[in-house]
Protein backbone atom coordinates (compact mmCIF):
# COMPACT_ATOMS: atom_id res chain seq x y z
CA UNK A 1 0.00 0.00 0.00
CA UNK A 2 2.60 2.33 0.51
CA UNK A 3 3.80 2.03 -3.11
CA UNK A 4 0.08 2.99 -4.20
CA UNK A 5 0.29 5.68 -1.69
CA UNK A 6 3.30 7.37 -2.81
CA UNK A 7 2.21 7.04 -6.52
CA UNK A 8 -1.13 9.07 -5.63
CA UNK A 9 0.82 11.65 -4.16
CA UNK A 10 3.66 12.31 -6.88
CA UNK A 11 0.48 12.62 -9.33
CA UNK A 12 -0.96 15.78 -7.95
CA UNK A 13 2.93 17.23 -8.14
CA UNK A 14 3.32 16.30 -11.83
CA UNK A 15 -0.22 17.99 -12.30
CA UNK A 16 1.42 21.43 -10.71
CA UNK A 17 4.36 20.83 -12.77
CA UNK A 18 2.79 20.56 -15.72
CA UNK A 19 0.46 23.26 -15.50
CA UNK A 20 2.98 25.68 -14.06
CA UNK A 21 5.26 24.84 -17.88
CA UNK A 22 2.24 25.13 -19.61
CA UNK A 23 1.25 28.95 -18.06
CA UNK A 24 4.87 29.52 -19.01
CA UNK A 25 4.15 28.45 -22.13
CA UNK A 26 1.09 30.48 -22.60
CA UNK A 27 3.02 33.72 -21.65
CA UNK A 28 5.96 32.93 -24.03
CA UNK A 29 3.82 32.58 -26.57
CA UNK A 30 1.46 35.84 -25.72
CA UNK A 31 5.09 37.49 -25.85
CA UNK A 32 6.17 36.35 -28.96
CA UNK A 33 2.54 37.35 -30.48
CA UNK A 34 3.14 40.51 -29.40
CA UNK A 35 6.49 41.68 -29.89
CA UNK A 36 6.15 40.06 -33.83
CA UNK A 37 2.92 42.27 -34.24
CA UNK A 38 5.13 45.43 -33.09
CA UNK A 39 7.70 44.38 -35.38
CA UNK A 40 5.22 44.39 -38.13
CA UNK A 41 3.56 46.90 -37.44
CA UNK A 42 6.62 49.58 -37.29
CA UNK A 43 8.42 47.71 -40.37
CA UNK A 44 4.80 48.75 -42.31
CA UNK A 45 4.49 52.29 -40.75
CA UNK A 46 8.64 52.90 -41.91
CA UNK A 47 7.88 51.67 -45.57
CA UNK A 48 4.50 53.46 -45.95
CA UNK A 49 6.31 56.60 -45.03
CA UNK A 50 9.28 55.78 -46.90
CA UNK A 51 7.10 55.72 -50.20
CA UNK A 52 7.26 58.84 -51.76
CA UNK A 53 4.23 59.93 -54.23
CA UNK A 54 5.06 62.12 -56.94
CA UNK A 55 2.72 63.80 -59.76
CA UNK A 56 3.06 64.06 -63.34
CA UNK A 57 3.55 67.77 -64.58
CA UNK A 58 -0.35 67.27 -66.25
CA UNK A 59 -1.58 65.67 -62.45
CA UNK A 60 -0.56 68.46 -61.16
CA UNK A 61 -1.60 71.32 -63.37
CA UNK A 62 -5.26 69.56 -62.56
CA UNK A 63 -4.53 69.16 -58.79
CA UNK A 64 -3.22 73.14 -58.78
CA UNK A 65 -6.41 74.53 -56.67
CA UNK A 66 -6.00 72.16 -54.39
CA UNK A 67 -1.94 71.86 -53.82
CA UNK A 68 -1.88 75.49 -53.27
CA UNK A 69 1.12 75.84 -50.60
CA UNK A 70 1.20 72.33 -49.52
CA UNK A 71 4.29 69.83 -50.05
CA UNK A 72 4.51 68.03 -53.13
CA UNK A 73 6.50 66.40 -55.84
CA UNK A 74 6.58 66.71 -59.36
CA UNK A 75 8.31 65.10 -62.05
CA UNK A 76 9.35 65.92 -65.68
CA UNK A 77 12.10 66.78 -67.77
CA UNK A 78 13.74 70.17 -68.50
CA UNK A 79 12.21 72.15 -71.36
CA UNK A 80 14.65 73.05 -73.69
CA UNK A 81 16.12 76.37 -73.58
CA UNK A 82 13.44 77.59 -70.46
CA UNK A 83 16.54 77.97 -67.91
CA UNK A 84 17.48 81.28 -66.77
CA UNK A 85 19.59 82.36 -64.10
CA UNK A 86 20.35 85.66 -63.78
CA UNK A 87 24.33 87.02 -63.18
CA UNK A 88 25.33 86.50 -59.49
CA UNK A 89 21.98 85.11 -58.43
CA UNK A 90 21.06 81.90 -56.79
CA UNK A 91 17.66 81.95 -58.26
CA UNK A 92 17.01 79.92 -60.94
CA UNK A 93 13.59 79.90 -63.05
CA UNK A 94 12.96 77.24 -65.75
CA UNK A 95 9.86 74.77 -67.06
CA UNK A 96 9.33 71.35 -66.73
CA UNK A 97 7.35 69.17 -69.04
CA UNK A 98 6.05 65.91 -69.07
CA UNK A 99 6.03 65.80 -72.55
CA UNK A 100 1.97 67.23 -72.95
CA UNK A 101 1.65 69.67 -70.30
CA UNK A 102 4.46 72.46 -69.33
CA UNK A 103 5.18 73.91 -65.40
CA UNK A 104 7.02 77.16 -64.60
CA UNK A 105 9.34 76.39 -61.63
CA UNK A 106 11.72 78.27 -59.45
CA UNK A 107 14.57 77.23 -57.67
CA UNK A 108 17.04 78.58 -55.16
CA UNK A 109 20.64 77.43 -54.61
CA UNK A 110 22.62 75.30 -56.66
CA UNK A 111 21.47 72.62 -58.82
CA UNK A 112 22.94 68.80 -59.91
CA UNK A 113 24.93 68.78 -62.46
CA UNK A 114 22.28 66.46 -64.44
CA UNK A 115 19.84 68.42 -64.35
CA UNK A 116 20.92 70.39 -67.35
CA UNK A 117 20.98 66.87 -69.27
CA UNK A 118 17.71 67.07 -71.62
CA UNK A 119 17.18 62.99 -70.75
CA UNK A 120 17.23 63.24 -67.25
CA UNK A 121 13.72 62.96 -64.72
CA UNK A 122 13.70 65.53 -62.95
CA UNK A 123 11.78 65.39 -59.31
CA UNK A 124 11.11 68.67 -58.07
CA UNK A 125 9.73 68.40 -54.47
CA UNK A 126 7.81 72.10 -53.39
CA UNK A 127 5.30 74.14 -53.42
CA UNK A 128 2.43 76.36 -55.94
CA UNK A 129 2.49 79.81 -55.17
CA UNK A 130 -0.58 81.66 -55.60
CA UNK A 131 0.95 83.17 -59.08
CA UNK A 132 1.13 80.00 -60.48
CA UNK A 133 5.05 79.00 -60.11
CA UNK A 134 5.84 75.67 -58.37
CA UNK A 135 8.91 77.33 -56.00
CA UNK A 136 11.36 73.88 -55.12
CA UNK A 137 12.77 73.60 -52.12
CA UNK A 138 14.69 70.56 -53.26
CA UNK A 139 15.84 68.88 -56.64
CA UNK A 140 16.30 65.17 -57.19
CA UNK A 141 17.69 64.71 -60.96
CA UNK A 142 17.09 60.63 -61.68
CA UNK A 143 19.87 59.00 -63.93
CA UNK A 144 19.62 59.79 -67.79
CA UNK A 145 18.37 56.64 -69.96
CA UNK A 146 20.33 57.93 -72.98
CA UNK A 147 23.11 56.01 -71.61
CA UNK A 148 21.30 52.70 -71.99
CA UNK A 149 19.86 53.66 -75.36
CA UNK A 150 23.23 54.55 -76.35
CA UNK A 151 25.14 51.32 -75.31
CA UNK A 152 22.03 49.81 -77.39
CA UNK A 153 22.38 51.49 -80.35
CA UNK A 154 26.40 50.92 -80.21
CA UNK A 155 25.86 47.05 -79.71
CA UNK A 156 23.46 47.00 -82.08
Amino acid sequence: MSETTEKHQSLPEASQGSTFLTANRVKILLGAVVLVGALVYFGFMALRSATVYYYTVGELNAQRPSEEGRIVRVSGKLVPDSFDRPEGSISAFFQLTDGTHTLRAAHQGVLPDLFFNEHSEIILEGHYTPGGVFESENVIVKCPSKYIAKAEAESG
